[in-house]
């Protein structure tokens, strides 16, 4: 057993502090615009985020991978069961139209966050069992399908788009990393594709997305709003930014400043430079994270970490693409940055699960 990867615990202790202290920015936003909202948004941050976090990526980093081979499929079964209790009236909490959040009393717990990590635990374990029959259809495309569809359905009924989308990311890195046949890949594509088409058409929030994609410039006053002021902001911080704290975008014309336009602060603060800083972490982040896959001991380590590094990594970028104008507007947060306690306190775990699994590496 060797040391924990260093370098790959630098960026994240290096994510989380810039994080914070970009977070500590945006927020003015919101103690401006909603005091009393502040406190609540502050203490949900720092104390289940940052604080519990950081203990559970302690805790996590003790724990041997292989416990959760073990008891994937339990663990899939209880996330399922936590993010199917939005949907109790009384208990969950409804915002922008979308039952995602739970209400804890003084805090509030997103438990998407649990059925992501429960998807790639599960799925990992499923295709490390059956091994060399991913190539038959009843033991590689068609559970992936019938999974893929659960989480879905629980999903896309929040609804909560961009995190079904991010699962499906993970889930289709570990199946072809895992050997999948490249027809079968190709057949997802077309399906997925598919799916997006029908959802545009009876989901009109979807539709409505996409349709600013293209064109942004059709609805500047409504659905286009965001994007147009998310380029005014980043386009505003020049080379190096205004300076820590000086965003003007964030108290008047960025909706959720703290939230999924929290790269668009970043970028006007601190500069294409800055920016760049930014995302070269990120990638620096997902290229250690892919070198711990490649050394892991075993074909459940190897999945389980490239399931974990593309689950963060993509909705990061996911949440980068969609604030530059490249990508359809997600609502997803930037981990690490955004506000979100829920997503911090599973990230910081999830990165002590692939610190754990770094001890075991082979040379």
């Amino acid at each position: 057993m060797r040391k924990i990867d260093r370098p790959f615990l630098i960026t994240v202790i290096i994510l989380v502090v810039a994080g914070f202290f970009i977070f500590t920015s945006a927020s003015l936003g919101l103690l401006a615009r909603d005091g009393a909202r502040f406190s609540s948004v502050a203490f949900n941050q720092f104390f289940l985020g940052i604080f519990l976090g950081l203990l559970a990526m302690l805790a996590m980093t003790r724990i041997k991978y292989t416990f959760w081979r073990k008891y994937a499929f339990y663990i899939f079964l209880v996330s399922i069961f936590t993010t199917l209790l939005v949907f109790i009236p009384g208990l969950a909490i409804e915002f922008g139209g979308a039952r995602r959040w739970i209400n804890f009393g003084i805090i509030t717990f997103q438990p998407a966050e649990m059925l992501k990590i429960g998807f790639v635990i599960f799925f990992a374990a499923w295709l490390t069992n059956v091994k060399d029959k991913i190539h038959t259809y009843g033991h590689g495309i068609i559970p992936f399908i019938i999974l893929l569809g659960i989480t879905g359905g629980i999903l896309l009924s929040q609804p909560d788009t961009g995190t079904f989308i991010v699962i499906l990311a993970s889930g289709l890195a570990m199946f072809i990393v895992a050997g999948a046949r490249w027809r079968d890949i190709f057949f997802l594509g077309i399906i997925s594709a598919t799916g997006v088409a029908i959802l545009a058409n009876f989901q009109p929030y979807i539709k409505t997305r996409i349709l600013t994609f293209i064109n942004p410039a059709s609805d500047t006053l409504g659905a286009g709003w965001q994007i147009k002021q998310s380029l005014i902001a980043i386009g505003s911080g020049e080379w190096f930014g205004r300076g820590f704290g000086q965003s003007v975008q964030k108290f008047q014309y960025l909706p959720e400043p703290i939230g999924d336009s929290i790269f668009a602060v970043a970028a006007e603060e601190f500069g294409f430079i800055g920016s760049i800083l930014l995302i070269t972490l990120f990638l620096f982040l997902a290229f250690r994270g892919l070198k711990i896959a490649a050394k892991a001991p075993d074909s459940f380590g190897r999945l389980f970490t490239v399931g974990i590094v593309i689950l963060i990594i993509s909705q990061s970028f996911m949440n980068i693409g969609s604030m530059l104008g490249v990508m359809p507007l997600t609502g997803l947060p930037l981990l690490f940055v955004s506000h979100g306690g829920s997503a911090l306190l599973f990230a910081l775990a999830e990165i002590g699960i692939i610190l754990n699994i770094s001890k075991f590496r082979k040379t």
